[in-house]
């Protein structure tokens, strides 16, 4: 056997078809996997929020006040409507993708994807309502 192959301009072995930068709006299911992996980024925002208004809440009453102020401008709620939607289809489509990620299993027969997908949507309702509740009582 001789060494590795060399690389030559024409070889068929690395030829790539070109793609277009629009490869995801062909299919739906490509376009939703793009917009999937896009919500990363307002999760990603809105963690920084909340973080900054826990700093916000350790650095004393004056510094919160600041902070509540800020959150609101227009600019500030235009932003946490905007990642509230991203946040909901977020959620939505990765609940929907997990009885394909996991394959749950009960006594050797495999529970069906909507009682997999309909336990995730009840949980995060009763967590929903447990924050709500911790926060409304007064």
């Amino acid at each position: 056997m001789s060494g590795p192959s060399l690389y030559t301009l024409h070889h068929p072995r690395w030829y790539r078809r070109r793609v277009s930068v629009w490869w995801w709006l062909e299919k739906r299911s490509y376009t939703v996997f793009v917009l999937r992996e896009l919500t990363s980024v307002f999760v990603a925002l809105f963690a920084l929020v909340t973080l900054w208004q826990i700093r916000s809440v350790a650095a004393g009453a004056e510094a919160h006040a600041r902070f509540m102020a800020r959150l609101a401008t227009p600019a500030s709620v235009v932003f946490h409507i905007v990642a509230l939607v991203f946040l909901l289809f977020h959620s939505i489509t990765w609940f929907n993708l997990a009885p394909k990620a996991m394959a749950v299993r009960l006594r050797g027969k495999r529970v069906p994807d909507a009682v997999v997908a309909g336990s995730n949507y009840a949980a995060w309702i009763v967590l929903s309502a447990a924050v709500v509740y911790i926060l409304l009582r007064r």
